[in-house]
């Protein structure tokens, strides 16, 4: 305040009626004009990396990501203190919320299929475990359902479908996605475990002729236990947290022209995964396919 009123009033007064030294306030002001020291310049140059990072992930990520990023660009810094600028400075990433995954609607009259995985979704390799699952999203237009298929051990998006119902068609079209889109890629996908619930698209005499059809084990879980395919529940709550209800689609067509770009670009190739070393999918894969070839 002195300083806001010295053009106006004497600063011998103000301190006076203040109640305060006439030094103490010129050693303040002193200190106001005084240059930055070394770690208050370092944390204003982090802080505006932080803040680019953050805005660069659309504000979804946390301390953990935003430091591989910064790593990534050659920044030597810590989690914590990157954890304590956001802090400070009201940056926060999103974390995901409790929601509840869809009734599943089992059919145990068609086969018995046995739980192959025991979650165990990472084995080690690619083209070992592929989880998959139905969820629904919301529109103007009415429910939009879409089916994924993803890798256990990269946690790649392979293939997917939507549908404006929840018939076995939407699964069958996911799973020969993902096989085609394999196949060339990483070689026969042969024997692959393809595990989810005992929803009635799975257990259907449809889908079993489609498995054997491209040669792929059908898994299912147990009735009502989540976590027999937690793996593929994850990725639903990070689509849902991170992207879908942020946003509004009034048409299924708009809705799925953006998730399917989300899917392709953000989660697969640039989202940091923590289970992949905060890595992407792709670039997880890119690895091990170039570890391969150099071995070789």
């Amino acid at each position: 305040m002195i300083a806001a009123e010295k053009a106006t009033y004497e600063v011998t007064r103000m301190v006076e009626l203040l109640g305060v030294s006439r030094s103490g306030f010129y050693a303040w002001q002193a200190r106001q004009s005084a240059q930055p020291g070394p770690r208050a310049s370092r944390a204003a140059d982090l802080l505006v990396k932080i803040k680019v990072a953050h805005d660069a992930s659309d504000g979804v990520n946390g301390a953990p990501r935003i430091t591989a990023d910064l790593r990534d660009a050659g920044e030597v810094v810590s989690e914590k203190t990157v954890a304590k600028l956001m802090r400070q400075n009201n940056i926060r990433g999103i974390s995901p919320r409790p929601w509840t995954p869809i009734t599943t609607i089992s059919d145990e009259r068609v086969h018995a299929i046995p739980d192959l995985v025991a979650r165990r979704f990472d084995q080690g390799a690619l083209n070992l475990v592929w989880t998959s699952d139905i969820t629904y999203l919301a529109t103007r237009e009415g429910w939009l359902y879409l089916c994924a298929v993803r890798d256990g051990c990269s946690r790649r998006v392979l293939g997917y479908a939507f549908a404006d119902s929840l018939h076995t068609d939407i699964v069958e079209t996911a799973l020969r996605r993902a096989v085609t889109f394999r196949d060339p890629a990483t070689g026969s996908t042969a024997g692959v475990i393809f595990h989810a619930d005992r929803g009635c698209q799975y257990t259907s005499a449809q889908l079993a002729e489609v498995a054997d059809e491209v040669g792929v084990r059908l898994s299912v879980g147990r009735t009502g236990v989540c976590w027999d395919n937690s793996q593929i529940e994850s990725f639903w709550s990070t689509l849902k947290t991170e992207f879908y209800t942020r946003h509004e689609f009034t048409t299924r067509a708009e809705a799925i022209a953006a998730v399917s770009t989300w899917i392709e670009t953000v989660y697969n190739r640039r989202r940091r995964h923590s289970a992949l070393g905060q890595i992407s999918p792709v670039t997880f894969e890119n690895r091990i396919t170039t570890a391969a070839e150099q071995a070789a």
